[in-house]
């Protein structure tokens, strides 16, 4: 089968954006990099397909939140993560952008999964409500109902940090 057009240039471009979405979905930096490359996978096939080149990435956000989604109903979690790897050497980080990061990360992870990923597209990837529900495949009211909960159970979060709490709330 040949190479869809314009498809290599699309993931060359738009790869590292999608890579941070999907991060912020998963949690974690390698099932992010398999979820990206399998909405990837699963888009190539249907590329020619695409009326609209420029709704590209709207149509893999969406197989991304789909595809992890379908990825939690399987159960797929036989694999613990854990705060350190085993072959990473033992230590604290130094700075205070990666100690956020990790607390973001720890704030999103305590989302129900669709709460996650209406916080996820809605400000992170700066979405408004009608492209955040067409990503997500639900209404508009859904996506507003969800992202109040989701800041709601956000502002309930203890923070660490009397530092992160004032730069996560700007």
């Amino acid at each position: 089968m040949r190479e869809p057009d314009g498809f290599r240039e699309f993931v060359q471009a738009r790869s590292p954006a999608l890579l941070r979405a999907a991060w912020l979905l998963t949690g974690n930096r390698d099932t992010a990099q398999d979820l990206v490359q399998t909405a990837l996978a699963r888009t190539w096939p249907r590329w020619h397909g695409l009326a609209d080149r420029n709704n590209a990435e709207a149509y893999v956000r969406r197989v991304m939140v789909t595809t992890y989604a379908t990825w939690w109903r399987r159960r797929w979690r036989d694999e613990v993560p854990t705060e350190q790897p085993p072959d990473a050497p033992a230590g604290s980080d130094q700075f205070a952008a990666a100690d956020l990061r990790a607390e973001v990360a720890a704030a999103l992870a305590m989302l129900p999964r669709r709460q996650r990923a209406v916080i996820v597209l809605r400000f992170y990837e700066d979405l408004s409500t009608a492209q955040t529900a067409y990503a997500l495949g639900c209404t508009v009211g859904t996506v507003k109902s969800q992202t109040a909960k989701a800041l709601a159970r956000l502002r309930e979060h203890t923070w660490t940090d009397p530092a992160s709490r004032e730069e996560a709330s700007r």
